[in-house]
């Protein structure tokens, strides 16, 4: 695949893969994405998982044509771009490593060397010449390692952007790209939106034409509908005006006061409603729709004088990610002393600015007159 004029594409599609990072469903496999650029010096970007390092290789080998490299630049050290490494300095004996210090300091970890005898150190504002093209170099700390850089081509105005702007899903999956982006974005980076935000700023006095990231298709039209989105994904805005209700049940009562809020929602009006049972729901899936929707329903029962698994688990990702400027409404249940919608909310307090809704909703077994008309109550104020 040809990326623009003397810029190929080498890298790889992963099926074989259910689980990525051993936590993220992946029906539809991974990329491994990496790039080489042909100049009068020949630079690399980035090596792939270690399962497909023969491939990449033979890859990188047909788009040389017989050439030799002088540089591999590594932007990150996650080893599902950075396994191999060393197999390609046995390769290419002669070839530099462009780096980061701290990614150099990972090396030594990950391979007992940190490749002292062909290091080149960059840092912000660094540059590379490679004939026509000169590189450019910015940092992009905690996106989402600490060693993270980020390169820029200005002749082509390309950016290779690292895992910033990824996806789950191999080259040849036909889906949308919001979708597996933002539960890609939410769950592997969502916590580190400030440092998203300092490299949008950075980017944003960079001509780009293209972005080449080390997951998911290389992205060239319309830049603008991407970088609006990781704008609102790293902000925490809201995305999509809607209400996620998220919840667990065990004897299908507090699934019955969903179920009725979901209608109820939807008859005053209510543009979206997403339901998501936390028990049997993919979590990455619901922990997407939590950040993507301005307004969430926590809708759990009493258990152990706590809240259920499950919505422990689904409060501990949110929180853990930063979860904050959302409207929160409370549906509690029990059979005799009801502490979920306190326990709730004392997990959420480390999150900012959350408005809980005037309404709290609490069902004692099972739905009556009384809770049925919080039900209602709760609906009306959320599609205000």
């Amino acid at each position: 695949m040809n990326i623009a004029q003397n810029i190929k594409y080498i890298g790889v599609d992963d099926h074989e893969i259910d689980l990525f990072e051993g936590q993220y469903i992946v029906p539809n496999g991974m990329s491994y994405n990496s790039y080489v650029i042909l100049d009068e010096k020949v630079a690399v970007f980035d090596t792939v998982d270690a399962r497909f390092g023969d491939v990449w290789l033979k890859n990188l080998a047909n788009a040389l044509g017989g050439r030799e490299v002088d540089y591999l630049i590594v932007q990150h050290m996650e080893p599902d771009h950075s396994a191999n490494i060393a197999q390609f300095a046995n390769a290419y004996p002669n070839a530099k490593i462009v780096a980061s210090a701290k990614a150099f300091v990972m090396m030594k970890n990950f391979f007992g060397t940190d490749f002292a005898d062909k290091q080149i150190v960059v840092g912000e504002g660094s540059t590379l010449a490679l004939g026509e093209r000169e590189l450019t170099f910015v940092t992009a700390p905690m996106v989402h390692w600490p060693e993270v850089i980020v390169t820029y081509d200005s002749k082509d105005k390309v950016l290779f952007s690292a895992d910033a702007f990824g996806k789950f899903g191999a080259l040849d999956a036909d889906e949308d790209w919001a979708c597996e982006a933002r539960r890609y974005y939410i769950g592997i980076v969502g916590k580190y939106g400030a440092q998203v935000q300092t490299l949008l700023k950075k980017a944003a006095g960079l001509d780009i034409e293209i972005i080449c990231p080390l997951h998911g298709p290389v992205l060239k039209n319309n830049l603008g509908y991407y970088l609006d989105l990781y704008n609102t994904w790293s902000s925490y805005g809201v995305e999509s005006e809607g209400v996620l209700i998220a919840y667990t049940s065990v004897y299908g009562n507090t699934k019955a006061a969903v179920a009725l809020l979901a209608e109820k929602l939807k008859a005053n009006g209510c543009p979206k409603v997403v339901v998501n049972d936390l028990a049997r729901c993919d979590m990455a899936e619901a922990v997407e729709d939590a950040f993507r929707y301005g307004k969430i329903v926590l809708a759990t029962t009493t258990y152990n004088a706590d809240v259920f698994p499950f919505m422990r688990t689904f409060i501990d990702h949110l929180t853990e990610r930063n979860f904050q400027n959302k409207t929160v409404g409370i549906i509690e249940n029990g059979s005799w002393a009801v502490t979920a919608g306190k326990v709730m909310r004392a997990m959420l307090e480390k999150s900012k600015n959350i408005t809980y809704t005037d309404t709290t909703v609490t069902v004692l077994s099972a739905l009556n007159a009384q809770s049925e008309a919080a039900i209602e109550a709760l609906a009306k104020e959320l599609c205000e």
